[in-house]
């Protein structure tokens, strides 16, 4: 059993495969958060709950347990304004304007399984002995306002999943000001923060920093998950590293405006928390609705940040990635945007492709430019419909001359966004998100369109719908280019207003659960600028993600690197882009550009017709290569091995789940003279297995390899690669 209740001590215990979660309900109906950890067998944990009476500015609750206070108490789902002065999970503003509640244990329901999430994404199981769920109902005696907390157990994946659903039970409106999908209280904080952090073209790199008395968060207000922070936290015990010590972290499976972060308080315990950002939220919630927050998926690993990274990648791939392409391979494929922007024709097109296919490369992407009038980037999104300029006989044509090279075919769309300069705006100005009288902000002569509104969503579903009905296409890159301004809707009441932003992603969620059930044999590829919403709701959707508009392999190596912490590589699409390359200018070789993109979905976004002849025999054993490993890229153990954030080395590994293979990408950033001679490490091998190397006739010990190494090599020039492929010895 994943979840026991020790009734005579009103204990929960929740236990996954090597961890505990420890909830006990105090005598006065507060449950109060005891351990999560290392799993422990437990008898009587109701003991780990240490209460002391402070001074008279953290005030008690109870006169007959004056050690009592909620301003000290571990909680589960603090409020504000009645003695606890910490970070609250909730706020709700009742109808005297005031937002004192009082929430106290009801009842609690022990079930096999794991429910669904109304309109959200979320992990899920496929049968109910995968997983148990506990939902603790707690009340407010005075407004009737209830809250779930419901917590999920996998007991083979070492997660827990949380989710909270508000309810007015009561007979007055409530303004729900905030509800987080998690918080949780740490004895201490003897923890270092881990966030991923950085900009449009240098998304997801590792920050950490020492906890400190206060609040340290991220967030966003972009409308977005975004570029600038990703919606994830980890808390490193002392010591820990990549593979030793105690590591905590939380993944909000949401794709718009969010907070994490921790508060550490004056006793040195430690608060961390993630949901939907309070800033310009306000939900209104009628007698007899409910409100439902985002997941929130807990990992905790004594194996160090690796472990943790492996947890969440097993998960996402098994259990929050979906369809059919989720233990499928994912083909190599060529998009034409760095080829030739918007300009192209048919026949450049079908030139490129067949390029690919004598390559050995699988599938085509058509990128912007295909439809209306979009000769540039300032007119015609919204107008789906086939620019006959550059494609005379239409897309159906197109689509024919790439298939009958026995390659797929491939779309980029950006359905979310509208153009001034576009019949659809002419006809319908109202559409996209704005605040009457106020400026319309465009960002790349762009504006978004009102997803919270029904006949929007209608129309993104139709217009998709129909291009995909219209020819063979088995690939769709999704495209989102920029953040929201101006927050209205032209069709939500005043007192609904801050509701535009998390309605709108309810109705992208709605319009990407249509669009990908109707046609489950195409594989979706979500984007946003890059990686601009890279993050575990997409997934839900899209099993991978253009994982950043930088395809320069030296930059790369610290964006892919950063992003694996949470997200499995088989959600990363990586390509090899022309040299110098377009973002950076960098000049780097067409071997170290392979290299670093074959730890990905691999795929290419240049001119392939522009090769050299020993060019397109680098491509041709790239592409062979990769046809070889991909499932051990894709599906198999990820391992850092060196950090490109603490040094000039970077390096790691793929392993099969079987341990008889393994696939090590190695790169060098500058060259030094007179080098000092170095090894490397390897991780997950089998130490009583031999590998052999392919290219060299000797076999290498399992544990030679992980215990002493394997010798460092040395390049002459900067920018270098190498990789290495393991399999044991028969």
């Amino acid at each position: 059993m994943a979840i026991q209740f020790d009734q005579q001590h009103s204990v929960f215990h929740l236990q996954a495969r090597d961890t505990s979660y420890v909830i006990h309900v105090t005598k006065q109906g507060y449950p109060a958060h005891l351990y999560w950890g290392r799993r422990i067998r437990g008898t009587q944990l109701d003991r780990l709950l240490e209460l002391k009476e402070r001074a008279s500015f953290s005030p008690s609750t109870d006169l007959d347990q004056l050690a009592l206070s909620l301003d000290t108490l571990p909680q589960e789902y603090p409020g504000y304004g009645n003695s606890d002065f910490r970070m609250p999970a909730y706020q709700v503003m009742l109808p005297n304007g005031s937002t004192i509640t009082d929430l106290r244990y009801e009842s609690h329901e022990i079930l096999n399984g794991k429910p669904s999430l109304a309109g959200l994404p979320s992990t899920y199981t496929e049968s109910d002995d995968e997983a148990q769920t506990l939902e603790l109902t707690l009340k407010d005696a005075l407004t009737g306002l209830t809250v779930i907390l419901s917590y999920s157990v996998f007991e083979q994946f070492d997660a827990i999943t949380r989710s909270v659903r508000v309810a007015n039970n009561g007979t007055d409106t409530l303004q729900l000001l905030r509800a987080f999908s998690l918080s949780l209280d740490f004895a201490h904080d003897r923890f270092e923060m881990l966030q991923l952090s950085g900009a449009w073209t240098r998304e997801r790199h590792v920050h950490k920093r020492k906890l400190e008395p206060g609040l340290q968060s991220v967030e966003s207000r972009r409308g977005s998950s975004s570029h600038m922070q990703n919606p994830f936290v980890a808390l490193l015990s002392e010591g820990a590293t990549e593979d030793h010590g105690d590591v905590y972290g939380v993944n909000l499976v949401y794709s718009g405006n969010f907070t994490a972060g921790v508060e550490v308080d004056q006793f040195h315990s430690a608060r961390l928390f993630i949901g939907i950002n309070p800033f310009d939220f306000n939900w209104r919630l009628e007698p007899g609705e409910q409100f439902q927050t985002p997941e929130a998926v807990m990992v905790h690993s004594s194996e160090g940040l690796g472990g943790m990274s492996r947890s969440f990648h097993d998960l996402y791939r098994s259990r929050l990635i979906r369809g059919n392409f989720r233990d499928q391979t994912r083909p190599i494929l060529v998009n034409n945007w760095e080829a030739t922007y918007f300009n192209f024709n048919a026949d450049k097109i079908e030139a490129i492709a067949r390029t690919g296919q004598e390559l050995g490369i699988e599938l085509f992407v058509l990128d912007d430019g295909w439809f209306g009038k979009r000769d540039n980037d300032t007119t015609s999104l919204g107008d789906w419909f086939v620019d006959r300029n550059k494609l005379p006989n239409g897309l159906g044509d197109l689509v024919s001359r790439v298939k009958r090279l026995d390659m797929q075919f491939g779309l980029w769309f950006e359905p979310e966004m509208i153009s001034p300069e576009s019949e659809l705006y002419r006809t319908h100005p109202d559409w996209c998100l704005h605040v009457e009288g106020r400026r319309r902000t465009q960002a790349r002569h762009q504006l978004i369109l009102d997803l919270s509104r029904k006949d929007v969503q209608e129309y993104i579903v139709k217009v998709v719908s129909d291009i995909l009905s219209s020819a063979p296409i088995t690939y769709v890159k999704w495209d989102m280019n920029r953040n929201m301004t101006e927050i209205g809707s032209a069709l939500l009441p005043p007192e609904r207003q801050r509701e535009t932003a998390h309605r709108y992603m309810l109705g992208l969620y709605d319009v990407l659960e249509r669009i990908t059930s109707a046609f489950p044999h195409i594989l979706f590829e979500s984007c946003s600028g890059g990686g601009g919403r890279f993050d575990a709701g997409m997934l839900y959707y899209m099993p991978q993600t253009w994982t950043s508009d930088n395809t320069d392999a030296v930059s790369r190596l610290k964006i892919q690197y950063g992003t694996s912490i949470v997200y499995p590589v088989s959600a990363m699409g990586s390509h090899v882009s022309a040299v110098p390359n377009h973002q950076v200018g960098r000049i780097t070789s067409l071997e170290t550009r392979g290299h670093v993109a074959l730890s990905g979905n691999f795929g290419y976004e240049l001119d392939l017709t522009r090769f050299t002849a020993e060019e397109k025999e680098t491509v041709k054993a790239q592409v062979a290569l990769y046809k070889e490993v991909r499932h051990l890229v894709q599906f198999g153990d990820f391992y850092r091995l060196l950090s490109p954030f603490e040094g000039n080395e970077t390096a790691w590994m793929f392993v099969s789940k079987d341990k008889s293979e393994a696939f090590v990408v190695y790169a060098s950033v500058l060259q030094e003279p007179n080098p000092k001679l170095n090894r490397f490490r390897l991780k997950g091998l089998d130490p009583k297995r031999n590998y052999s190397l392919d290219g060299q006739d000797a076999h290498y010990g399992g544990d030679e390899l992980m215990y002493a190494g394997l010798a460092a090599p040395q390049f002459h020039g900067d920018y270098a690669s190498k990789v290495y492929r393991f399999r044991a010895a028969e």
